[in-house]
């Protein structure tokens, strides 16, 4: 990284940006050997899913239709159902292989991303064959992490779903319900955003740090302190990059009637050129804001200790140490205490993830 360690905590928004993109630029190498091995697959499997997903969700329409206005007990009425059915099965199938596939290329790349930008800030020599030998043993530590992230967006959409429920009996008919429906959404996507930016810290501190899973979600809960405001703006920004691509990816090539069939390919490729940039991009971006968030709390990490901790990826797992300027190992003791009993049940249940990516 071309900022130190002590200059990191006062990194903004495009101060955040900036870095993330130097960092792409000078080891464009081993990114674009990253790129090649595994985003390039996880951005293809994502455009691929939803071209064939419209599709036959689509053919499934039609022939619904086509049951609708069949006479019922017929042969011909008979015949379609079986085939109704069938396509629906293979649809759930499809979507069943499609999250499998998306989950595992998605924690792949992770564990690729964050590994090598953690070697370029301890100036250790990487190597693409280095990076390939790391990902797996990383892989599955995210795994734990993600799990347990889905652990507590299940409960929150529990609970958002309970409280939607008493709404709509208690007063969704009237005008006070109405008004306070605007409300409710907008705590419900506050807390989406809240896990979301969690969520994607913590995988950075399950490959950086000896905390994986749950203490993860909890140490990234408190790194994030201080920093939340630029975290979110840029999750925010990351994700209606996301959601522009797939809008216009589903409208202008697979519903692209209107154009003709090289129009529609020219912008295929041009909407996965933007698509595995943004997904690069915004892995990079997630670690540099772990290191941001690390200066910001006066945790400067010894780049030697760090080095060692990546090292020994290929043999046992050694705990990653960290240097606390200013601060006393005392205060640290008691600052992790305070991490491991902040999130308690009713805090997991008032806030909540996506999948995400996100991501």
């Amino acid at each position: 990284m071309d900022v130190e360690q002590e200059e990191l905590q006062f990194l903004g928004f495009f101060g955040i940006i900036k870095e993330s993109v130097k960092i792409i630029y000078s080891w464009r190498k081993i990114f674009s050997q990253i790129t090649l091995a595994l985003i390039l697959p996880l951005t293809f499997i994502f455009l691929a899913h939803i071209e064939v997903s419209d599709f036959l969700f689509f053919k499934i329409l039609r022939n619904e239709d086509r049951l609708d206005r069949t006479r019922a007990g017929t042969p011909k009425y008979e015949k379609l159902s079986d085939v109704i059915s069938s396509e629906w099965i293979v649809f759930w199938i499809l979507k069943v292989a499609y999250f499998t596939c998306l989950l595992i290329f998605s924690l792949l790349c992770t564990s690729a991303v964050v590994y090598a930008v953690a070697c370029v800030y301890t100036a250790k020599q990487i190597t693409f064959k280095r990076v390939l030998s790391v990902v797996p043993k990383v892989w599955k530590r995210l795994m734990v992490t993600f799990i347990w992230n889905f652990v507590i967006v299940f409960c929150y959409n529990v609970v958002a779903a309970v409280v939607l429920f008493m709404w709509a009996i208690l007063i969704g008919n009237n005008i006070f319900g109405l008004v306070i429906l605007p409300f409710l959404l907008i705590i419900y996507v506050m807390g989406f955003v809240y896990i979301s930016v969690i969520w994607h810290l913590a995988s950075v501190v399950s490959v950086l740090e000896d905390s994986y899973g749950i203490q993860a979600m909890v140490k990234s809960k408190a790194l994030i302190k201080g920093k939340m405001g630029v975290a979110v703006a840029i999750f925010l920004i990351l994700n209606i990059c996301y959601f522009i691509i797939q809008l216009a990816f589903e409208n202008l090539v697979v519903l692209g009637y209107p154009l003709s069939t090289p129009n529609r390919i020219l912008l295929a490729i041009i909407f996965f050129l933007f698509l595995f940039k943004l997904i690069l991009f915004g892995l990079v971006i997630q670690t540099v804001i772990y290191f941001v968030c690390k200066s910001y709390h006066h945790e400067n990490i010894d780049k030697s200790s760090l080095s060692d901790h990546l090292e020994v990826y290929l043999g046992e797992y050694v705990p990653l140490k960290s240097k606390m300027s200013n601060w006393s190992s005392s205060k640290f003791d008691s600052f992790e205490l305070l991490w491991r009993s902040s999130l308690c049940l009713p805090e997991i249940l008032g806030v909540f993830f996506v999948y995400a990516t996100v991501y």
